[in-house]
């Protein structure tokens, strides 16, 4: 079993996969499209990499405003997980991602790459970001059952 992890975005969605243990979240790609609403290729992706990595979960980051409120960004991002699930039939978990760009981004820095070049990695990274902050919560939730 694996979980993807998604960083959905206004023109791109990052895109993470677990290992078959669920321990760490690897990035594997960047979905790009031309326009905003234009979704048909890009869940056609994400039903590809499903298939091809034997997904059975996805996480969704959600992204709030700092102040725990939703803002108009949420309110299409629920629609994409409206569409995410009934196109593939998987539960679709959503995840707090405040602040994972500026953790990838940081990562990046600290990595030494190039600021011209962090654009074309950040949306991947922070896909990364957000499944592992899901990996790492459902482990711990685990272990607390278990003692």
């Amino acid at each position: 079993m694996r979980i993807m992890g998604l960083d959905f975005g206004a023109k791109t969605v990052g895109v993470a996969i677990s290992d078959p243990l669920l321990i760490t979240a690897q990035g594997i790609e960047i979905i790009r499209r031309k326009e905003e609403n234009k979704l048909r290729r890009t869940l056609a992706r994400i039903e590809e990499l499903i298939c091809e990595y034997g997904v059975e979960e996805i996480v969704l980051g959600l992204p709030k405003n700092m102040n725990d409120t939703l803002g108009e960004r949420s309110g299409l991002t629920f629609e994409f997980q409206e569409k995410l699930a009934r196109r593939t039939g998987l539960p679709v978990h959503m995840w707090d991602e405040r602040l994972t760009t500026v953790a990838a981004e940081r990562a990046m820095m600290e990595a030494g790459i190039r600021r011209e070049n962090r654009k074309e990695h950040v949306d991947r990274i922070a896909a990364v970001f957000i499944l592992q902050g899901f990996l790492d919560l459902r482990a711990l939730k685990e272990q607390e059952r278990e003692s």
